[in-house]
């Protein structure tokens, strides 16, 4: 079992990578675009359907200013890209947002940006999976109704593709993403050029009209429009998250790290910029209809289209129209998009897991997460994720339209509190730093960041306002728990470490036992309790005996005979028990011990069968697990295990496999 289990592990995952390939790992800058932006790049695909589809609710007039909209976005993507080029250089470990709150503003700073970048991880997983699967329903009608079961089935692949590390997984998502940027790339240039030479078609959608859902028949004028514009705004924001990711692996990259990261965060704000403008700009021009409720909004002649009209998102409505007369090119457009939306799951499984290892470092999280699996990844924080996603998936039926309002919240707190934290840390250094010319960058830096903060403080206020009461809520109360959680586990580590340590506790936590008192339990006179014996008298206790339970009074009498025909140095000791226990006796027989003699150490040895079949377990070690579990709770007592391997379990270890494969292969 154990070998089969290794040839599927090694299968999956790939063969072991050592410690000292760990440079081999790190990502060129058009590897690690692809890796670190792919969740920022993707939101092309749903940040403006996100705007149009809010806009939508007060009538058609009121979707022509989504490129102004789109516009206000623009300008706070490259807004907060300039402001994390300056976090990249100050701060390059890793650490992103979190170190940057929790060296200048306080622990519990950086807690509350580690919870909210936790929670939008998993929601950036949710949101990208679920996307994709709607595309993949709207492709293969087959799928419909299976969403979720897409949803989940992509969280699978992704988690074992980024199992066999980063390297390989940037690998693997490198061409699908670079063949998206250039498709989406020619939709909108061609689409520009058909606009200026007046060719461009319209939208199969511009022949129906879109009615206002009531509270926004006056369309955008008064409070109502104005609050419809801020919420298009809100929505439109979510082409920012993943700009955080970058910033959060930068250790990921080749050196010179900050450089390239740097590097990659300008190439990313350009494109996006570029591309979230062209859609919604050819989208107004072609005259695009994405509404909430299509077969209500949508009229034709007047008269709803009812609940049989199928509606494309924005850039498949668009791509029809653009490449009238060239569906190839329109399905091609399609595809592409659904599969980076699938992509943009692996900008978090990069980053979840580096910054889970950095919270586990400082006893935030289980250390566990701080840990490299064989290939080099962080595997316990890439499955953590995978888990996560996939409760939200199944929570939320894979709805865009249900996620989405919980999503980039956490991403506008982040980026809040960092930029407030690198206002700190640039008013720290200008009071010691002598240089002038150096003074002089530094102010620069706290200029950019000041505005980012400005900028994202604003937008964090907006997302708050206009997504509250849709579900946002649900992300901060994640956020909560998860910032007491990890409070929690900081605390049991502290109070762990406190009373582990050599200078606290009891005077006499280094003092030595007085004596050793062995005490071997006995069910049978056979070859384990001959072995456990041995291996207690060779440790040269002060006391040994045997100890066994009376169950069974009628067993006692050919065990003693058993025991004295062997003539055995060690006193047998039998324990009552008219409750026919095995563990009770026990107990309460080394606590009587412990009493007598508290500063003796007891040793109880226990014979255990090493099996190799899973179902043997259920037949054998019942008692001796039983009795480990409430040993193990006994002040001043060792447990040992004595193993006995039965038959069944030659060959199990593995390890004969693995020393001839080694050999093979000359290491």
């Amino acid at each position: 079992m154990p070998d089969l289990t290794d040839a599927a592990k090694r299968l999956l995952l790939g063969r072991p990578v050592r410690s000292d390939r760990m440079g081999h790992t790190l990502l060129p800058k058009r590897i690690a675009l692809p890796v670190f932006a792919s969740d920022a790049l993707s939101s092309v695909a749903y940040a403006p359907d996100e705007i149009l589809l809010t806009l939508s609710l007060a009538g058609l007039a009121a979707t022509t200013i989504s490129p102004w909209v789109g516009l206000v976005v623009v300008v706070v993507l490259v807004t907060v890209i300039a402001s994390y080029r300056q976090n990249v250089h100050a701060y390059p470990s890793g650490g992103g947002d979190y170190e940057v709150a929790t060296v200048n503003l306080g622990p519990r700073a950086g807690l509350t940006v580690a919870s909210a970048l936790l929670v939008d991880y998993a929601l950036t997983v949710a949101v990208s999976v679920s996307a994709a699967s709607q595309y993949a329903a709207a492709a293969i009608p087959a799928l419909r109704g299976e969403e979720v079961t897409v949803a989940l089935s992509l969280i699978v692949v992704l988690t074992l593709l980024n199992l066999r590390g980063v390297k390989e997984a940037g690998t693997a998502f490198a061409v699908p993403v670079y063949l998206y940027m250039v498709v989406i790339g020619i939709t909108a240039l061609t689409g520009l050029v058909r606009w200026a030479t007046g060719s461009l078609p319209l939208a199969e959608s511009a022949a129906l009209d879109v009615a206002p859902v009531p509270g926004y028949e006056t369309g955008l004028a008064g409070a109502a429009g104005l609050f419809l514009v801020l919420r298009a705004f809100a929505s439109g924001s979510t082409a920012l998250t993943g700009v955080e990711a970058i910033s959060n692996g930068v250790p990921a990259f080749r050196k010179p790290k900050s450089r390239n990261a740097a590097t990659t965060l300008a190439l990313l704000g350009t494109i996006s910029s570029f591309l979230v403008l062209s859609i919604l700009f050819l989208a107004r021009e072609t005259k695009v209809h994405y509404v909430e409720d299509p077969g209500e909004q949508l009229l034709r002649d007047g008269v709803p289209v009812g609940d049989g009209y199928v509606q494309d998102p924005v850039i498949t409505q668009l791509s029809q129209a653009v490449f009238s007369g060239f569906p190839v090119a329109a399905v091609l457009v399609a595809v592409v998009t659904g599969l980076i939306l699938v992509l943009a799951a692996n900008t978090a499984f990069n980053g979840f897991p580096v910054l889970g290892s950095i919270l586990a470092k400082d006893g935030f999280l289980p250390r566990q997460l701080h840990t490299r699996g064989d290939r080099l990844a962080l595997s316990n924080g890439i499955v953590t994720l995978a888990v996560g996603a996939g409760v939200l998936v199944f929570a939320f039926h894979a709805d865009v339209t249900l996620l989405i309002p919980l999503y980039t919240v956490g991403v506008f707190v982040s980026f809040t509190l960092s930029q407030l934290g690198m206002l700190r840390h640039w008013n720290r250094h200008l009071r010691t730093e002598p240089d002038p010319v150096a003074r002089a960058r530094m102010r620069r830096s706290r200029l950019v960041n000041g505005i980012g903060f400005s900028m994202t403080a604003v937008v964090l206020v907006v997302v708050l306002l206009t997504k509250f009461a849709l579900g946002a809520w649900i992300a901060i109360l994640a956020m909560l728990v998860i910032f007491t959680l990890m409070n929690g586990i900081r605390r049991h580590y502290d109070r762990v470490r406190r009373e582990l340590d050599l200078d606290s506790g009891s005077p006499d936590a280094r003092a030595l036992p007085s004596r050793v008192h062995a005490i071997v339990l006995v069910s049978r006179v056979h070859r384990p309790t001959l072995r456990a014996l041995a291996y207690a008298r060779a440790s040269r206790p002060q006391v040994l005996e045997a100890v066994t339970v009376a169950v069974d009074p009628e067993d006692v009498a050919p065990l003693r005979a058993a025991w004295d025909a062997l003539d055995l140095p060690v006193p047998l000791k039998v324990l009552d028990s008219p409750f026919r226990e095995i563990t009770r006796p026990v107990l309460m027989y080394v606590r009587s011990v412990r009493r007598e003699s508290p500063r003796d150490l007891v040793v109880v040895y226990i014979p255990e069968y090493v099996v190799g079949h899973w179902w043997e377990h259920l037949l054998h070690n019942q008692s001796a697990l039983r009795l480990k579990g409430r040993l193990l709770f006994t002040p001043g007592v060792v447990v040992a295990s004595v193993p006995w391997q039965l038959s069944s379990s030659a060959g199990q270890t593995g390890l004969e496999d693995a020393v001839r494969q080694t050999r093979t292969r000359g290491v």
